[in-house]
Parts: C-alpha cells; structure tokens; sequence
C-alpha cells in the first residue's frame, strides 16, 4: 500500500501549526498538506492545559496572529479563550479538514535518492512528504519535571502537577502549598486562593514579577476611533516597542530595573522586609524569564491574606504536609507541584537521514529553525523575551521563502551545512528546566545565520530579506547535480 503523499506535513496543530497552515495555505495554494496532530483537539499547549487561571503570559495583542485581529478585551487572556481563538482562526481558513488527530509523529526518515521524508506515527501509520515542519513546541505533553520528593509516600493528602490537572480535583476550603515560582505557580496561587482557605507558595529562590494591567488602555482606546485591523495592529505595535524597550533596558541597566520591580511589589505588600525576602531574586532581571501576574492578582491575595510566600528548602513530606530544612510544617491537604516542564527537542520526534540517526544535540541550529547537515527539516521555536508567535511567524515566512526558492530554481532539497563552530545554547536562560535539557537541543553557532537572536524588531527588518543561499546546499531533482552555496 503506497502511503499518502503531501508537499508539506506539519506537526502539532497548536498555536504555531495552524499559524503555519495559514501562511502556506495563502503563498502556496497548490501545495498539498496535513497537520499531524497527536492529540485529539486543536490548540497545543492551550488544549493541554487545563489547570485554575491558566492564562497567557504574553500580551494578546503579539500573541495572536498577525493575520487575525484579537478581538476579545482582555489583554492577557484565559487559556480557554486562546484555544477558541485557535479553533476559530483554523475553521474560518479551511485548515480543520487538514488536521489528523491522533497522529503522534515518533520516526521521520529522510531518503537522499527519493528526495522525502517517510514519517511513522505511534499508531503504526506512514506518511511521505517533501518537507517536514515540526510545529510542536520544544516541551513533552507526557511527561513532566517533578523532583523525588523525599517522604512522599507518608503525605496523606492530594499530590499533583499543574500539566495532569484532575478534573474532580476539589480545593474548596483547603489549605494548599504551590511548590515553585514560575510563571504557572503566579498564576496558580491567585486563583486557588479565591476557593482555598489559604494557599502558599513555596520557593526555594524568588523570581522577578511584574505587574500589567488586565486591560490595555491604548488598545481600548484605538478601537474605539479605528476599525478591528487597524486598531489591532497599533497595540501590536506599542506592545513590541514597550516590551523589546524594557528588555534591552533590564540587560543594559539591570539596577536600575531592579529597583523599579522592587518598587512595584512595595506599593502593594508595603512591606521592604517581605519584599526583599520573597521578591528579590540573586540573578538580573530576563536572566529568567519575567513573571506577569495580571492586575497584581498575586499581590492582592498576599497583601488580604488569602496567600503567603515562604522561602525556604524542602526537607522531607510528612502526613500532614512537607518539614522544611528550617524545621517548619507546612501543613497541606493539596499540593501542586508547579516545578516545570520536560523539554523536548523537535517534539521528541527522532530523525534520521540516510538511515543515520539525527542527535540533535550534536548539530547546529541554521536561523534557529532548521539543522545543520539536515534537509528539508525546519522547527519552529519562538522568543524567550517576548511573545512565541513573533518568532514563529516570521519563522514560518522564511519556510515558505525557501520552498518558494527550492521551486523557482528545480531543487528538491535544500541542506544547511558551512564551517560554524557550536557556542551558545539554542534557549539562552538560566531557569532550571532550560538547563536540565540544554545537551538534547541543538547548539546556536558563532556566526550569521546560525546565530539566534532576542530581538524582534530586528528579525522583522532581516528575516524577510535573509539569503536562502547563504550556507545551503542545493539538490536537484536528479540526485547527483548539486549546487552549494
């Protein structure tokens, strides 16, 4: 039985997989393609995620796409209102018809004499394609990071991690610990707090937070004057002028912001003493990623009572609760533990060319989306510092520059290869679960176009204008003509 063929398949029909449906769909019409989804629902990340107050940490505005106006008033909305906006934007194209549901992608092999990639997914289903576009994301859905707690077999109360979140879980006048300090912990402990009867968050180290505003003033107030395009694009556009400005300020003048966040968190606990034991990190500011707590949720419950902050080591669990190294209970009936993500390079999908295996952690990153010595692959990542769909826009842009190029001239494939030596890593921060995973991702080189930059202002100027030549090598449709640039 021949398998199905495609031009281009994708994989993961989240944010980035349906974004790039869109844009092959409009500058390639007569491309032929299917979204291999592992899941059964559309939305990625925000189908997965299903925990209290889950919600974006990127302003709505650069998170959406840049095609589709983000309509709703929240700046910074709920997860279930970013997967409607996902489902929406993917029936109102015509891509649903496109998604394979439950085609969990684990082999891709690429053929140099045929010129495709013959890809298997865990149900036992192959596929071919030209070109293959792993829109997944860079963590497992399965598999989460949770520390070997020790003594949790003796905890007599619930245990669990916000990625698995029980739907009959019930915390209603419950005394809950939230172990972390991330962006998912932030967003947890306001929310619980509104049923629990109290609710701690316990860290072993602070992180930075920043309040923003639940609603955006500029955007509210464009709307009202320009039509739902226009205005849209206006708070686009100050949101990535403020926030690329804030970065680059936090690099270059990290006292200066320091004591701005610090200042923040004052005018709501009104407390230096807590502030500083809780709020005041030993790393500058964007070392990590910056925590947005909207309308200064998680300060408010702290400053009413509803929550508290405890920094402290984690001893052992007990029955009642976790003994910290201080010699303190905790006393829980529902801890979360909220201690991260599993990275997973190109969604855990392994690949091989010519019957080689692929480490990934052994190649470069081309442009940041595609892998030296690797053809007709590309991988969609976005910022650190700002919103994912910035990056894996313009990513999917360069994509279809490429095939565009591969077409034009009558090449069949297209390799990334030049002299680079490997340097920084490909997710340049200094968070835990970055660092756990850094030898399974690729490596950033030493030079143009293998560099990843954190500057969208300047990859919007660059990527659209990049030379698709520059350290490719080109096959054509006859296997043994090749073209190097």
């Amino acid at each position: 039985m021949v398998p199905d063929h495609f031009d281009v398949l994708i994989v993961g029909a989240g944010l980035s997989g349906i974004g790039a449906a869109w844009r092959l769909q409009r500058q390639r019409p007569g491309d032929s393609y299917a979204i291999l989804e592992a899941r059964d629902a559309i939305g990625g990340t925000w189908d997965l995620f299903r925990y209290p107050g889950v919600r974006s940490d990127s302003d709505m505005f650069t998170l959406s796409y840049p095609f589709r106006p983000w309509r709703e008033p929240e700046a910074l909305a709920s997860g279930a209102a970013i997967r409607r906006y996902i489902v929406e934007t993917a029936a109102e194209a015509g891509i649903t018809g496109n998604i394979r549901y439950n085609q969990r992608v684990v082999r891709a092999d690429w053929s140099t004499p045929d010129a495709r990639w013959t890809v298997r997914t865990a149900d036992g289903s192959v596929l071919t394609c030209d070109f293959l576009y792993s829109c997944s994301g860079y963590y497992s859905y399965t598999t989460a990071h949770r520390p070997d707690f020790p003594g949790i077999s003796d905890f007599t109360g619930t245990l669990v991690h916000p990625q698995f979140w029980p739907d009959d879980l019930s915390y209603t006048g419950k005394r809950v610990v939230v172990i972390g300090s991330g962006a998912t912990a932030v967003t947890l402990v306001p929310a619980m707090a509104a049923e629990a009867a109290h609710v701690t968050m316990l860290q072993r180290s602070p992180t930075y937070v920043t309040p923003l505003p639940d609603r955006d003033v500029i955007a509210d107030l464009a709307r009202k004057v320009l039509p739902p395009t226009a205005a849209n694009r206006v708070a686009r556009a100050k949101n990535i002028l403020v926030t690329q400005a804030f970065y680059q300020l936090a690099r270059r003048r990290p006292t200066l912001v320091r004591k701005a966040l610090r200042g923040m968190a004052l005018r709501y606990l009104g407390n230096p003493g807590y502030v500083d034991e809780h709020f005041k990190p030993r790393y500058d500011p964007w070392d990590q990623r910056l925590c947005v707590i909207p309308g200064g949720d998680l300060f408010q419950v702290i400053a009413n009572g509803r929550a508290s902050v405890v920094t402290d080591h984690i001893d052992t669990f007990v029955s009642e609760g976790i003994r910290l190294k201080s010699g303190t209970v905790l006393e829980a009936d529902v801890v979360v533990s909220a201690t991260g993500l599993s990275l997973l390079p190109v969604g855990g999908l392994a690949l091989a060319v010519d019957g080689d295996p692929i480490d990934v952690g052994r190649h470069v990153a081309y442009r940041g989306l595609m892998l030296s010595g690797v053809p007709n692959f590309a991988y969609c990542i976005g910022y650190t510092n700002a919103s994912w769909t910035l990056r894996a826009d313009l990513s999917h842009r360069y994509v279809l520059k490429l095939l565009d190029h591969l077409d034009r001239h009558g090449y069949a494939a297209a390799t990334p290869t030049g002299r680079v030596r490997s340097g920084r890593p490909l997710i340049d921060l200094s968070s835990g679960y970055v660092r756990r995973a850094l030898d399974e991702f690729p490596r950033q080189g030493d030079r143009d176009p293998w560099i990843v930059r954190q500057n969208y202002l300047r990859d919007l100027l660059t990527t659209p204008r990049a030379d698709v030549t520059r350290d490719m090598t080109f096959t054509r449709a006859s296997v043994s003509d090749k073209v190097a640039s």
